[in-house]
């Protein structure tokens, strides 16, 4: 990928934001994560809704990059963008949080799946602070599905790492939001609610795709991303 890098969110974003911003490629076959999210739903999910928030993002930026007032916020990253939106000229704001926020949640999302998913290394970092954060990893369980259960319409349930106190938190957010768009906050681990991410198998049917969500977790992954986060805390102190 062309200037890409590991920003505080953990995750690869790219920097040179004026060009074409790439849809990662899955490590997984579609197919991988049956029978709990079925291969038409990964398919339409990665090829169709996260390449089109890409698109849009792009085409975004695109527009931005030729006036001299929004050039140089185009060369700062979507991770940067997303966590000032306040930056972004009004006209192009609400476009930048959905688009860009579709696109880096899509991002992490997708990383952090992988078949024979489940709770299988219980020495990785990430899984002993939830425990000792939460009380246990079935409290957690509990909370985080919670989130996911009563989030009203589409969004997202979360588990992020609050800068203020060094802390894994929960929150659900509405649309594309996510929690770095809301203070000192890095997404850790996040699972998508909107219709298009399980209406073909699941249907109405929430409450099933969220328990399945949890045998397709790639906790390796999710700890990459968290030892990410923890090593980027003095940075994104200095930068906010």
């Amino acid at each position: 990928l062309p200037a890409c890098f590991v920003l505080c969110l953990g995750i690869l974003v790219c920097s040179g934001v004026g060009q074409n911003i790439p849809v990662p490629d899955l490590a997984y076959p579609y197919d991988a994560l049956e029978p709990h999210i079925d291969e038409a739903t990964m398919v339409k999910h990665h090829t169709g809704h996260h390449a089109a928030y890409a698109k849009k993002l792009s085409d975004a930026l695109s527009a931005m990059r030729p006036q001299p007032e929004t050039n140089y916020i185009t060369k700062l990253g979507v991770d940067y963008l997303i966590r000032h939106l306040d930056k972004v000229p009004d006209q192009y704001r609400a476009t930048i949080r959905n688009n860009g926020g579709g696109y880096v949640n899509h991002v992490l999302f997708f990383q952090t799946l992988g078949p024979n998913g489940g709770v299988g290394e219980k020495d990785l970092p990430v899984l002993k602070d939830i425990s000792s954060t939460f009380g246990s990893f079935e409290a957690f369980e509990k909370e985080f599905t919670n989130h996911a259960s009563t989030i009203f319409g589409s969004g997202w349930a979360w588990l992020y790492l609050d800068h203020t106190d060094d802390k894994l938190k929960l929150m659900s957010t509405p649309n594309q939001d996510n929690p770095a768009m809301l203070g000192r906050h890095t997404p850790i681990l996040g699972l998508d609610v909107w219709e298009h991410a399980y209406y073909l198998k699941y249907q109405n049917r929430r409450p099933e795709y969220i328990k399945a969500f949890w045998n397709v977790i790639n906790w390796i992954e999710v700890d990459k991303v968290y030892a990410a986060a923890k090593s980027a805390n003095g940075k994104l102190h200095d930068e906010l």
